[in-house]
């Protein structure tokens, strides 16, 4: 069971819910990992909780209009870059 005091994860994304210009809601990752459109802000914030772990802390309602992206490439993590530069090694030794 998570402690309400307990900080977001270092595994947590941070979510960016508003409006695309068409007036439905959008909840977009901010490096684009996940995504979607939504009629209400309540199934754009249940699915954004879903996504990032349950940390409500790391997601941000905008008044700005926001579009979702689905063809923007996703940033890779500093845990992936590592994870892929240490099996380099150990594949070459």
């Amino acid at each position: 069971m998570k402690k309400l005091d307990e900080p977001p994860s270092c595994n947590a994304h941070l979510v960016i819910i508003g409006r695309n210009s068409q007036g439905d809601w959008v909840a977009q990752e901010q490096n684009g990992l996940f995504g979607g459109l939504f009629v209400n802000r309540a199934q754009a914030m249940k699915y954004a909780l879903f996504e990032n772990g349950d940390h409500p802390a790391t997601i941000v309602l905008t008044s700005n209009i926001v579009e979702l992206d689905m063809h923007r490439k996703a940033q890779p993590s500093p845990l992936t870059v590592e994870a892929d530069e240490s099996s380099r090694q150990t594949r070459a030794a």
